[in-house]
């Protein structure tokens, strides 16, 4: 059976809401990182079978198919196509899930994956806006659930649910901005070390500058300025804006395709895709999918949790993490050692990829033979990917 390997990963710098990426559209972001991929893997953009793009929120700017005008963008072959899709949180994963099914089963290849999201020009919630997404029967099927009002709008909001986990896995305020403290912490380390430079494509700026670096990263931020932020979600709440992931814009891509293409090609595989899984949980605490579907991950592929050497876990909220890591009794020092989305930002349609270029970047520096990377998803799913550095 042929293996599914990596044989490039790229992204942006990861910037703030209305900060250096605010002026440049979602499109030409996600072209950026396709002509980056190529110049740096040396593929020729005629041989890639699909470009599978994650996207969030896909209206305004994000409408149309993203994937497909981004390779136009890109100045690659009409003949390329390209899709988007929406698994949430975890669209890019999710892309680069189907890359590697695609070119297993010999449909394809070579395929792109990965993602994008501004969320500074298409506002998280906007795809949803004037509608009702649910539809009756889902929200009659939650209606009245513990802890909400048989009144109440359906009971889905990610902050109520990173209370929830909180509250159910009794972790304190103080425990959830040391973690938020400990991202920034680890993240400035990371960055002050030139980790992000060699997985960074810098991005033009209209005003002939350029953004090299990810821009959420708090210096300044201590645990006492932590202690003053209020907790939106619950009057008498733990959870605030600085234990929460950062609104971003940013993009990534990864390049997939099997180990015999590869070499017939010149290509040197990064890392194979060991085992990919999606799993889901309750869809109003919402954000524990990430558990079974470590667990789900580690079954299939016959590996223990203390076998693999750094964990991903996307910092949607700090409890997220902080749950795993009480469930799964992995080793806290190997979980998102260069930081996470609370640190680095959290780009909803880009997030996947972006941390699968960190992590595999990490492998790379440290001969780490094993990855996992999980990521909590909007409806109460998760993916998680194990990666073999080769």
């Amino acid at each position: 059976m042929s293996d599914a390997v990596i044989v490039g990963a790229v992204r942006t710098p990861v910037g703030r809401r209305k900060g250096g990426l605010a002026g440049v559209h979602p499109v030409d972001l996600s072209a950026h990182v396709l002509r980056a991929l190529a110049e740096r893997t040396g593929i020729d953009p005629a041989t890639v079978d699909d470009v599978v793009w994650g996207c969030v929120s896909q209206v305004g700017d994000q409408a149309w198919n993203v994937a497909r005008n981004a390779v136009l963008a890109a100045g690659w072959p009409e003949t390329v196509p390209g899709t988007t899709l929406d698994r949430q949180c975890g669209s890019s994963q999710q892309a680069l899930h189907f890359a590697a099914a695609t070119v297993l089963a010999g449909q394809a290849d070579l395929v792109v994956a990965g993602g994008v999201e501004s969320m500074t020009r298409v506002p998280m919630g906007a795809a949803g806006t004037g509608g009702l997404p649910y539809g009756d029967q889902v929200r009659d099927r939650y209606r009245g659930v513990e802890g909400f009002a048989a009144d109440q709008p359906v009971p889905f909001n990610q902050g109520v649910g990173a209370e929830l986990i909180a509250e159910r896995w009794r972790l304190s305020r103080t425990q959830l901005d040391e973690y938020a403290l400990a991202s920034h912490e680890k993240a400035a380390a990371a960055q002050d070390a030139g980790a992000f430079e060699v997985e960074i494509t810098p991005v033009p700026l209209a005003d002939g500058g350029k953004l090299t670096a990810d821009e959420g990263i708090r210096r300044d931020t201590s645990l006492a300025k932590l202690a003053e932020l209020a907790t939106p979600f619950r009057a008498d709440g733990v959870v605030t804006a600085g234990s929460a992931s950062q609104i971003s814009d940013g993009a990534a891509a990864l390049a997939v395709t099997t180990a015999e293409w590869a070499r017939r090609h010149g290509l040197r595989p990064l890392a194979r895709i060991h085992t990919a899984v999606v799993a889901a949980d309750d869809p109003v605490v919402m954000l524990t999918a990430p558990i079974p579907a470590t667990a789900k991950a580690l079954r299939r592929a016959g590996l223990g949790i203390e076998e693999i050497g750094v964990y991903e876990v996307n910092e949607a909220f700090a409890p997220v993490p902080l749950a795993w890591l009480a469930e799964t009794e992995a080793d806290p020092e190997r979980l998102n050692p260069r930081g996470g989305a609370i640190a680095l930002g959290h780009p909803l349609g880009g997030s996947g990829a972006r941390i699968m270029t960190t992590m595999l970047q990490h492998m790379r520096d440290n001969d780490i033979r094993y990855g996992l990377q999980t990521m909590c998803e909007g409806g109460g799913m998760a993916n998680a990917t194990i990666v073999e550095l080769l």
